[in-house]
Protein backbone atom coordinates (compact mmCIF):
# COMPACT_ATOMS: atom_id res chain seq x y z
CA UNK A 1 0.00 0.00 0.00
CA UNK A 2 1.18 3.28 -1.18
CA UNK A 3 1.53 6.51 0.97
CA UNK A 4 -1.70 7.66 -1.06
CA UNK A 5 -4.17 4.33 -0.11
CA UNK A 6 -6.10 4.39 2.02
CA UNK A 7 -6.69 1.55 4.63
CA UNK A 8 -8.42 1.25 8.02
CA UNK A 9 -5.30 2.56 9.86
CA UNK A 10 -4.55 5.38 6.96
CA UNK A 11 -7.05 7.96 6.12
CA UNK A 12 -7.45 9.50 3.00
CA UNK A 13 -4.90 12.41 2.53
CA UNK A 14 -6.06 16.06 3.28
CA UNK A 15 -6.04 16.80 -0.71
CA UNK A 16 -8.47 13.99 -1.23
CA UNK A 17 -11.42 16.02 0.49
CA UNK A 18 -13.35 18.62 -1.05
CA UNK A 19 -12.91 21.68 0.81
CA UNK A 20 -13.85 25.36 0.38
CA UNK A 21 -11.18 27.77 -0.56
CA UNK A 22 -10.54 31.43 -0.17
CA UNK A 23 -10.24 32.07 -4.02
CA UNK A 24 -13.48 30.58 -4.83
CA UNK A 25 -15.32 33.73 -2.63
CA UNK A 26 -18.78 35.36 -3.53
CA UNK A 27 -19.89 36.82 -6.30
CA UNK A 28 -18.33 34.09 -8.72
CA UNK A 29 -19.72 30.88 -10.53
CA UNK A 30 -17.69 29.02 -8.23
CA UNK A 31 -20.21 30.03 -5.06
CA UNK A 32 -23.17 29.83 -6.87
CA UNK A 33 -22.21 26.40 -7.97
CA UNK A 34 -22.08 26.19 -3.60
CA UNK A 35 -25.45 27.37 -3.27
CA UNK A 36 -27.18 25.31 -5.76
CA UNK A 37 -25.56 22.68 -5.36
CA UNK A 38 -25.44 22.29 -1.38
CA UNK A 39 -26.96 24.97 0.27
CA UNK A 40 -30.46 25.11 -1.87
CA UNK A 41 -31.17 20.98 -1.72
CA UNK A 42 -30.50 21.46 2.44
CA UNK A 43 -33.09 24.18 3.00
CA UNK A 44 -35.89 24.14 -0.12
CA UNK A 45 -38.82 25.68 0.41
CA UNK A 46 -41.34 27.93 -1.50
CA UNK A 47 -39.28 31.49 0.09
CA UNK A 48 -36.09 30.14 -0.54
CA UNK A 49 -36.90 29.41 -4.32
CA UNK A 50 -37.65 33.34 -4.82
CA UNK A 51 -33.42 32.89 -5.21
CA UNK A 52 -33.83 37.02 -4.00
CA UNK A 53 -32.17 39.01 -2.29
CA UNK A 54 -34.59 38.26 0.72
CA UNK A 55 -37.57 36.20 1.03
CA UNK A 56 -41.27 38.28 0.47
CA UNK A 57 -44.00 36.58 2.55
CA UNK A 58 -47.75 37.68 3.42
CA UNK A 59 -47.81 39.61 6.42
CA UNK A 60 -50.69 40.81 8.48
CA UNK A 61 -51.21 44.21 6.91
CA UNK A 62 -49.52 43.45 3.73
CA UNK A 63 -46.74 41.47 2.71
CA UNK A 64 -43.34 41.95 4.14
CA UNK A 65 -39.35 40.63 3.46
CA UNK A 66 -37.02 39.21 5.50
CA UNK A 67 -33.06 39.04 5.11
CA UNK A 68 -29.81 38.73 6.48
CA UNK A 69 -26.19 39.43 5.13
CA UNK A 70 -22.67 38.42 7.02
CA UNK A 71 -20.25 41.58 6.92
CA UNK A 72 -16.62 40.20 6.73
CA UNK A 73 -14.85 43.51 5.22
CA UNK A 74 -11.08 44.16 5.50
CA UNK A 75 -10.14 46.77 6.64
CA UNK A 76 -13.01 47.70 9.18
CA UNK A 77 -12.47 51.26 8.55
CA UNK A 78 -12.25 52.22 4.31
CA UNK A 79 -12.87 55.50 2.17
CA UNK A 80 -16.50 56.68 2.69
CA UNK A 81 -17.44 54.04 5.27
CA UNK A 82 -16.83 51.65 7.79
CA UNK A 83 -17.83 47.88 8.93
CA UNK A 84 -20.82 49.11 10.71
CA UNK A 85 -22.49 51.24 8.04
CA UNK A 86 -21.79 48.68 5.49
CA UNK A 87 -23.29 45.97 7.64
CA UNK A 88 -26.81 48.09 8.24
CA UNK A 89 -27.02 49.59 4.38
CA UNK A 90 -26.29 46.05 3.62
CA UNK A 91 -29.64 44.71 5.18
CA UNK A 92 -31.55 48.19 4.02
CA UNK A 93 -30.47 47.23 0.53
CA UNK A 94 -31.66 43.67 0.40
CA UNK A 95 -34.81 44.72 1.44
CA UNK A 96 -34.92 47.51 -0.40
CA UNK A 97 -34.89 45.48 -3.37
CA UNK A 98 -37.59 43.48 -2.00
CA UNK A 99 -39.37 46.89 -2.52
CA UNK A 100 -39.60 47.18 0.80
CA UNK A 101 -39.27 49.63 3.47
CA UNK A 102 -36.72 49.10 6.39
CA UNK A 103 -38.56 48.57 9.69
CA UNK A 104 -36.38 46.40 12.33
CA UNK A 105 -32.81 44.88 12.44
CA UNK A 106 -31.20 42.84 14.23
CA UNK A 107 -27.36 43.08 15.00
CA UNK A 108 -24.81 39.86 15.91
CA UNK A 109 -20.91 40.92 16.44
CA UNK A 110 -18.47 38.56 17.04
CA UNK A 111 -15.91 40.48 18.34
CA UNK A 112 -12.08 38.87 18.65
CA UNK A 113 -10.28 39.82 22.29
CA UNK A 114 -8.48 43.03 22.29
CA UNK A 115 -10.32 44.89 20.04
CA UNK A 116 -10.30 48.55 20.86
CA UNK A 117 -13.07 50.16 22.68
CA UNK A 118 -12.87 53.18 20.97
CA UNK A 119 -13.32 51.74 17.43
CA UNK A 120 -16.37 49.44 19.05
CA UNK A 121 -17.90 52.61 20.01
CA UNK A 122 -17.24 54.27 16.61
CA UNK A 123 -19.16 51.49 14.93
CA UNK A 124 -21.82 50.97 16.92
CA UNK A 125 -22.65 54.77 16.37
CA UNK A 126 -22.05 54.33 12.35
CA UNK A 127 -24.81 51.32 13.18
CA UNK A 128 -27.23 53.64 14.76
CA UNK A 129 -26.71 56.64 12.27
CA UNK A 130 -27.25 53.90 8.97
CA UNK A 131 -30.52 52.91 10.20
CA UNK A 132 -31.89 56.07 11.64
CA UNK A 133 -31.01 57.61 7.88
CA UNK A 134 -33.84 55.48 6.81
CA UNK A 135 -36.33 55.33 9.86
CA UNK A 136 -35.40 52.03 10.64
CA UNK A 137 -34.53 50.46 13.89
CA UNK A 138 -32.01 48.16 15.73
CA UNK A 139 -34.34 46.36 17.99
CA UNK A 140 -32.63 42.94 19.16
CA UNK A 141 -28.69 41.32 18.60
CA UNK A 142 -25.96 39.48 20.41
CA UNK A 143 -22.96 39.85 20.76
CA UNK A 144 -19.63 36.96 21.33
CA UNK A 145 -15.92 37.45 22.07
CA UNK A 146 -13.73 35.09 20.94
CA UNK A 147 -10.08 34.57 21.41
CA UNK A 148 -7.62 36.62 20.44
CA UNK A 149 -6.49 35.41 16.57
CA UNK A 150 -9.43 33.75 15.78
CA UNK A 151 -11.90 36.64 15.10
CA UNK A 152 -10.19 38.91 12.71
CA UNK A 153 -10.99 42.31 14.60
CA UNK A 154 -15.06 41.87 14.29
CA UNK A 155 -17.04 40.45 11.85
CA UNK A 156 -21.03 41.41 11.87
CA UNK A 157 -23.96 40.20 10.74
CA UNK A 158 -26.90 41.73 10.01
CA UNK A 159 -30.93 40.58 10.29
CA UNK A 160 -34.18 42.99 8.85
CA UNK A 161 -37.61 42.90 8.12
CA UNK A 162 -39.44 45.64 5.93
CA UNK A 163 -42.68 46.48 4.75
CA UNK A 164 -43.16 45.54 1.03
CA UNK A 165 -44.62 48.79 -1.00
CA UNK A 166 -45.03 47.99 -4.38
CA UNK A 167 -47.95 47.05 -5.66
CA UNK A 168 -46.31 43.41 -7.11
CA UNK A 169 -43.30 41.52 -6.49
CA UNK A 170 -40.36 43.02 -7.86
CA UNK A 171 -38.67 39.68 -8.32
CA UNK A 172 -36.51 37.75 -11.46
CA UNK A 173 -39.61 36.04 -12.44
CA UNK A 174 -41.27 38.97 -13.31
CA UNK A 175 -38.76 40.37 -15.48
CA UNK A 176 -40.80 40.56 -19.29
CA UNK A 177 -38.99 40.83 -23.04
CA UNK A 178 -38.85 44.34 -24.01
CA UNK A 179 -37.88 45.62 -20.32
CA UNK A 180 -35.49 48.08 -20.24
CA UNK A 181 -32.68 47.68 -17.96
CA UNK A 182 -31.14 51.07 -15.52
CA UNK A 183 -28.31 51.27 -13.47
CA UNK A 184 -28.58 53.43 -10.65
CA UNK A 185 -25.05 55.13 -11.04
CA UNK A 186 -21.07 54.55 -11.88
CA UNK A 187 -19.63 51.09 -11.11
CA UNK A 188 -16.55 49.98 -9.38
CA UNK A 189 -16.19 52.26 -6.45
CA UNK A 190 -16.50 50.11 -3.34
CA UNK A 191 -14.01 47.08 -4.19
CA UNK A 192 -11.41 49.82 -5.68
CA UNK A 193 -11.69 52.11 -2.20
CA UNK A 194 -11.30 48.90 -0.41
CA UNK A 195 -8.45 47.69 -2.20
CA UNK A 196 -6.61 50.95 -2.05
CA UNK A 197 -7.43 51.34 1.80
CA UNK A 198 -5.39 47.67 2.03
CA UNK A 199 -2.52 48.98 -0.74
CA UNK A 200 -2.28 52.53 0.68
CA UNK A 201 -2.75 53.98 -1.87
CA UNK A 202 -4.77 57.64 -2.67
CA UNK A 203 -6.32 58.74 -5.92
CA UNK A 204 -6.54 62.25 -7.03
CA UNK A 205 -9.49 63.15 -7.01
CA UNK A 206 -9.86 61.05 -3.98
CA UNK A 207 -12.29 57.78 -4.53
CA UNK A 208 -14.97 56.41 -1.60
CA UNK A 209 -16.68 54.10 -1.88
CA UNK A 210 -20.53 53.97 -3.05
CA UNK A 211 -21.57 52.95 0.54
CA UNK A 212 -25.50 54.30 0.88
CA UNK A 213 -28.68 53.34 1.18
CA UNK A 214 -30.74 52.24 -1.55
CA UNK A 215 -34.46 52.51 -0.03
CA UNK A 216 -34.69 56.43 -1.04
CA UNK A 217 -34.27 56.31 -4.25
CA UNK A 218 -36.59 52.69 -4.48
CA UNK A 219 -38.92 54.61 -2.70
CA UNK A 220 -39.12 57.38 -5.18
CA UNK A 221 -39.36 55.35 -7.74
CA UNK A 222 -42.60 53.76 -5.93
CA UNK A 223 -44.07 57.19 -5.21
CA UNK A 224 -43.87 58.38 -8.82
CA UNK A 225 -46.08 54.75 -10.27
CA UNK A 226 -42.81 52.73 -11.83
CA UNK A 227 -43.81 49.22 -12.36
CA UNK A 228 -40.41 48.02 -10.58
CA UNK A 229 -40.55 44.20 -12.25
CA UNK A 230 -37.16 43.38 -10.85
CA UNK A 231 -34.54 45.02 -8.61
CA UNK A 232 -30.78 44.42 -7.88
CA UNK A 233 -28.02 45.34 -5.96
CA UNK A 234 -24.36 44.88 -7.27
CA UNK A 235 -22.84 43.54 -4.38
CA UNK A 236 -20.58 40.83 -4.80
CA UNK A 237 -19.89 39.98 -8.08
CA UNK A 238 -20.75 43.89 -9.11
CA UNK A 239 -22.62 44.23 -12.51
CA UNK A 240 -21.87 41.08 -13.84
CA UNK A 241 -23.79 39.15 -11.19
CA UNK A 242 -27.19 41.10 -11.36
CA UNK A 243 -27.26 40.75 -15.15
CA UNK A 244 -26.03 36.97 -15.35
CA UNK A 245 -27.82 35.86 -12.19
CA UNK A 246 -31.29 37.22 -13.33
CA UNK A 247 -30.92 36.47 -17.05
CA UNK A 248 -29.92 32.58 -16.05
CA UNK A 249 -32.80 32.87 -13.76
CA UNK A 250 -35.58 33.66 -16.26
CA UNK A 251 -33.87 32.01 -19.23
CA UNK A 252 -34.21 35.50 -21.21
CA UNK A 253 -31.18 36.95 -23.49
CA UNK A 254 -29.82 40.62 -21.88
CA UNK A 255 -28.42 42.78 -24.57
CA UNK A 256 -26.44 45.22 -22.80
CA UNK A 257 -24.44 48.28 -24.40
CA UNK A 258 -21.00 49.25 -22.73
CA UNK A 259 -20.79 52.20 -23.70
CA UNK A 260 -23.97 53.33 -21.53
CA UNK A 261 -21.72 51.93 -18.35
CA UNK A 262 -20.69 54.88 -16.47
CA UNK A 263 -17.19 54.27 -14.78
CA UNK A 264 -15.24 56.95 -12.96
CA UNK A 265 -11.41 57.63 -13.90
CA UNK A 266 -10.20 56.57 -11.10
CA UNK A 267 -11.70 52.93 -11.43
CA UNK A 268 -11.14 52.86 -15.20
CA UNK A 269 -7.44 53.34 -14.28
CA UNK A 270 -7.10 51.51 -10.93
CA UNK A 271 -8.55 48.52 -12.63
CA UNK A 272 -6.14 48.93 -15.82
CA UNK A 273 -3.13 48.84 -13.37
CA UNK A 274 -4.25 45.96 -11.21
CA UNK A 275 -5.97 43.92 -13.72
CA UNK A 276 -9.59 43.76 -12.83
CA UNK A 277 -12.39 44.75 -14.78
CA UNK A 278 -14.81 46.68 -13.30
CA UNK A 279 -18.15 45.30 -14.35
CA UNK A 280 -17.16 42.38 -12.00
CA UNK A 281 -15.91 44.77 -8.67
CA UNK A 282 -18.66 45.47 -5.90
CA UNK A 283 -20.46 48.34 -5.24
CA UNK A 284 -22.44 48.80 -1.81
CA UNK A 285 -24.76 51.75 -3.54
CA UNK A 286 -25.88 51.02 -7.13
CA UNK A 287 -28.13 48.77 -8.14
CA UNK A 288 -30.35 47.36 -11.39
CA UNK A 289 -34.00 48.14 -12.43
CA UNK A 290 -36.10 45.57 -14.89
CA UNK A 291 -39.10 48.49 -15.84
CA UNK A 292 -41.35 48.66 -19.11
CA UNK A 293 -39.53 50.31 -21.53
CA UNK A 294 -42.45 52.80 -21.70
CA UNK A 295 -41.25 54.26 -18.53
CA UNK A 296 -37.81 53.97 -18.86
CA UNK A 297 -37.01 57.78 -19.50
CA UNK A 298 -39.46 58.58 -16.03
CA UNK A 299 -37.51 56.05 -13.96
CA UNK A 300 -34.25 57.17 -15.13
CA UNK A 301 -35.47 61.04 -14.49
CA UNK A 302 -36.10 59.87 -10.53
CA UNK A 303 -33.18 58.05 -10.36
CA UNK A 304 -30.90 60.92 -11.48
CA UNK A 305 -31.88 62.95 -8.43
CA UNK A 306 -29.47 60.45 -6.62
CA UNK A 307 -26.35 59.42 -8.98
CA UNK A 308 -25.70 59.11 -12.87
CA UNK A 309 -28.75 56.53 -13.69
CA UNK A 310 -28.71 55.24 -17.21
CA UNK A 311 -30.27 52.68 -19.20
CA UNK A 312 -28.01 50.33 -20.18
CA UNK A 313 -29.77 47.82 -21.96
CA UNK A 314 -32.69 45.60 -22.83
CA UNK A 315 -34.03 42.78 -22.54
CA UNK A 316 -34.68 40.29 -25.71
CA UNK A 317 -37.15 37.87 -26.79
CA UNK A 318 -34.85 35.06 -27.56
CA UNK A 319 -35.02 32.67 -24.15
CA UNK A 320 -31.32 32.00 -24.25
CA UNK A 321 -30.43 32.87 -20.64
CA UNK A 322 -27.39 34.93 -21.63
CA UNK A 323 -26.20 38.49 -21.03
CA UNK A 324 -24.38 39.95 -24.46
CA UNK A 325 -22.53 43.12 -24.05
CA UNK A 326 -22.17 45.19 -27.30
CA UNK A 327 -19.17 47.34 -27.90
CA UNK A 328 -19.37 50.87 -29.53
CA UNK A 329 -17.35 49.46 -32.67
CA UNK A 330 -19.72 47.09 -33.47
CA UNK A 331 -18.43 43.71 -31.57
CA UNK A 332 -20.46 41.47 -29.37
CA UNK A 333 -19.32 39.17 -26.22
CA UNK A 334 -21.34 37.27 -24.02
CA UNK A 335 -20.52 38.37 -20.13
CA UNK A 336 -19.81 35.98 -17.82
CA UNK A 337 -19.56 35.23 -14.27
CA UNK A 338 -15.58 34.71 -13.28
CA UNK A 339 -14.73 31.19 -11.59
CA UNK A 340 -13.51 32.88 -8.71
CA UNK A 341 -13.40 36.88 -6.88
CA UNK A 342 -11.42 39.54 -7.86
CA UNK A 343 -11.19 41.13 -4.71
CA UNK A 344 -12.11 38.78 -1.45
CA UNK A 345 -13.65 40.27 1.68
CA UNK A 346 -14.89 43.71 0.19
CA UNK A 347 -17.97 43.26 2.04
Amino acid sequence: MTGDQAGPNCPLPDRDIPRIQMAHGGGGRMMQNLIRDIIMPAFRNPLLDQQHDGAIFPGGHGEMAFTTDGHVVQPLFFPGGDIGTLAINGAINDLAMCGAKPWHIAVSLILEEGFPIDDLRTLVGSMAAAAAAVGANIVTGDTKVVERGKGDGLFVTTSAIGRVCTPSRPVPDAVQPGDAILLSGDIGRHGIAIMAARAGLTFTPPLESDCAPLWPVVEALIDHGIDLHCLRDLTRGGLTAGLVEVAETVQLGLEVETAAIPVSEPVRNACELFGLDPLHVANEGRFIAYVPSAQAQDAVAVMHRFGDARQIGRVAEEQTGAVVLNSPYGSSRRLRLPNGEQLPRIC
